[in-house]
Parts: C-alpha cells; sequence; structure tokens
C-alpha cells in the first residue's frame, strides 16, 4: 500500500490580514534591502489554511491561488524551508482558503507562510521554538516574523526587529481597489523617500507618522488615490504597506459598516476589528497548547 496523506482534521488555522499603521523608508543597506520603519496590527480577518499531515514525505498544495504557481507559493516554500531546517519529517497537504486579495499590502503571503510554519511544527510535532520559526520565516520575507511572534509591535530593521506594543482596537473600512500593487516597483521607484528621519513610539503616539510608498504607489495606481479620497472625509485614510489596500479607523462597528454602504457596490471592502494579539496566537493559547 503507497504511503499518503493521513485523513484531515476539520480545523482551520486562522492566517489573519495585518495593516501597517505607518510606515518610513529611513535607510537602504548595501545588499539593496530598505530599512524602515513601521506599526503592525493584526485584523480579525484573514485566510484560512488546512493540512493533512502525509506520511510520504511530499509537500503538496491542493487547489491553486491565481496568479501564483505551486513553486512560487509561500505555504509551499514555508513547508520546505521547515523541512530542510529540520532535515527529516512527515509532508502535508495544504489548502488556503483565500481572503486576503493577492498585491494588497495586507500580508496575505507572509501570513500563510507564518500559519504554515506553525501549524506544521504542531502537527509534525517538531518542538521547535517561537525565535527558531521566526528565523526560518525571515528568510521567506521580511514581514513573515511578525505573524509568527503573533503580537502588535513596532518594527525596524528591514521589518523583523520587532517590539511588542499595546494599541487601541478600532474597527477599520478596508478598501482594496482593484488593482494588484508591485512592492518590488514600488521600492524600487527613483522618487521613493529613502532617508526619512527615525521616530520614537512617542512620537507615533502623538500623531507623528505617515506612509513613504504612498507618493509612488498613486503616481503608478490612480485607483489607490480615488479610494482615499473616497474615505477621507470619514478620518485618517492611510495606505497599508505598498498597497494597495486603503483603511480608515472607527470608535465602533456600525459605524464602519454605515460607511461601507457609502461605497460604490463594486468596491472591494470589508469591516474587520484590530487586534493587537493574532487570530492565531489566540486559536492556539485557547487550545491549551503553545
Amino acid at each position: 500500500m503507497s504511503r499518503r496523506a493521513r485523513p484531515a482534521a476539520a480545523r482551520a488555522w486562522p492566517a489573519p490580514a495585518k495593516l501597517n499603521l505607518f510606515l518610513h523608508v529611513t535607510g537602504r543597506r548595501a545588499d539593496g534591502y530598505h530599512l524602515l520603519q513601521t506599526v503592525f496590527q493584526f485584523l480579525d480577518r484573514g485566510d484560512d489554511l488546512f493540512f493533512a499531515v502525509r506520511d510520504d514525505g511530499r509537500v503538496r498544495r491542493l487547489g491553486s491561488t491565481a496568479g501564483i504557481a505551486e513553486t512560487e507559493d509561500l505555504t509551499v516554500r514555508a513547508a520546505q524551508a521547515l523541512r530542510a531546517f529540520v532535515g527529516d519529517s512527515p509532508g502535508c497537504d495544504i489548502r488556503v482558503h483565500k481572503r486576503i486579495p493577492l498585491g494588497s499590502g495586507l500580508g496575505g503571503g507572509s501570513s500563510d507562510a507564518a500559519t504554515t510554519l506553525v501549524a506544521l511544527n504542531r502537527l509534525w510535532n517538531l518542538g521547535l521554538s517561537e525565535d527558531t520559526l521566526a528565523g526560518i520565516g525571515l528568510t521567506l520575507g521580511a514581514d513573515v516574523p511578525v505573524f509568527v511572534r503573533g503580537f502588535a509591535a513596532w518594527a525596524e530593521g528591514i521589518g523583523e526587529r520587532l517590539t511588542p506594543v499595546t494599541l487601541p482596537e478600532p474597527w477599520y473600512l478596508v478598501v482594496t481597489p482593484l488593482c494588484a500593487v508591485s512592492s518590488r516597483e514600488i521600492y524600487q521607484a527613483p522618487e521613493l523617500p529613502r532617508s526619512t528621519p527615525r521616530i520614537e513610539w512617542r512620537d507615533f503616539q502623538t500623531g507623528s507618522g505617515h506612509n513613504d510608498l504612498l507618493s509612488p504607489v498613486r503616481a503608478r495606481y490612480p485607483e489607490v488615490g480615488q479610494a482615499l479620497e473616497r474615505l477621507a472625509p470619514y478620518g485618517n485614510a492611510r495606505l497599508s504597506g505598498s498597497g494597495a489596500s486603503v483603511f480608515v479607523d472607527f470608535h465602533d462597528r456600525a459605524a464602519a459598516a454605515a460607511a461601507r454602504r457609502q461605497l460604490p457596490p463594486d468596491w472591494r471592502s470589508f469591516v474587520a476589528r484590530g487586534r493587537n494579539r493574532s487570530p492565531l496566537q489566540v486559536a492556539l493559547e485557547q487550545s491549551g497548547k503553545r
């Protein structure tokens, strides 16, 4: 009898979206990576991942993600990176229920990779530490460690130097224009500011901070500017990461939902609560295991 995937449990592993509440580009390393300051906060909305452990060591993606080959899928790459780190492990089948749009600046690929690392560490009984998983995650993308660690964070370096912070947890109206922004294109834009002075946490708390990527994004993706203008009457409308998603915060869900109803019906949008603890970490804690 050939070895194959074991029956999958029905458990869904959450891969939450994130917002960048500001983003400054403070410099550039010799290897080309940009140095940043930002604040990450999670949303109680994201993708769901499902895993079935295999006995034959294979890693497979079930289904497809539009525009992403299986070999480039961050869930597959994360599983393979984990197998390479430990040297020998079971395999898995991975299925992703996608809610986070591609090219949206909401961290969907990074979050999926982090959830893959965290879930397979449990399902494969590896017992690796959070630090180890974050280190593996950093090889996949600069945003992966914040999803592995699972706390709202003040981030510096290339985004991997994380300090936990406590933020208000408002309701956000998030709009994703019908375009997919290329982060690589934006970070290579000649007009991108690359020497914004560093600020301190207390500066952010008193209202400092903007998104340095906004100007090159608006120049190349006019839909983003249109969405920001539509949200501006409700408050401080901002761009998350390199976009395309923009957001504005509200004190309560009803107000956010009312504003959403005023948007054109064909716009992609949702209302979600900001969270200082990742829904993934909450799910792990509620299971009584860590």
